[in-house]
């Protein structure tokens, strides 16, 4: 399996919960996560995407502990259809929890 198509899964599975899973580049800054995740209410995460078998390289790992201790979440070593499902159920659970809190209003 190829690493695009676990990215092509988690994109799709994000949009389909209501949000955007956006292509993370950053010219300058070597180890940021492969996607941003933004949902509504305004929550934001990471995921680093994979082949199976795959692991983060040095610089990655930095950069994953980096954003953790600003207090994001980060999804490392997503390299499997069962781990985007279980990113994008989370993704689902978050989007449902914001409308609840705010009424049902798509504002």
């Amino acid at each position: 399996m190829l690493e695009k198509t676990i990215e092509a899964r988690l994109r799709d599975g994000i949009k389909a919960a209501g949000g955007l899973c956006l292509k993370l580049i950053c010219p300058g800054m070597n180890g940021v996560p492969d996607r941003l995740i933004l949902l509504p209410g305004g929550v934001a995460f990471f995921a680093e995407t994979k082949r199976p078998g795959e692991t983060e390289r040095k610089r990655q790992k930095l950069v994953h502990r980096d954003l953790r201790r600003l207090g994001f979440t980060v999804f490392n070593t997503v390299d499997s259809y069962e781990k985007v499902d279980a990113i994008c159920a989370y993704a689902r659970a978050l989007v449902d929890e914001d409308m609840r809190r705010r009424g049902g209003n798509d504002e």
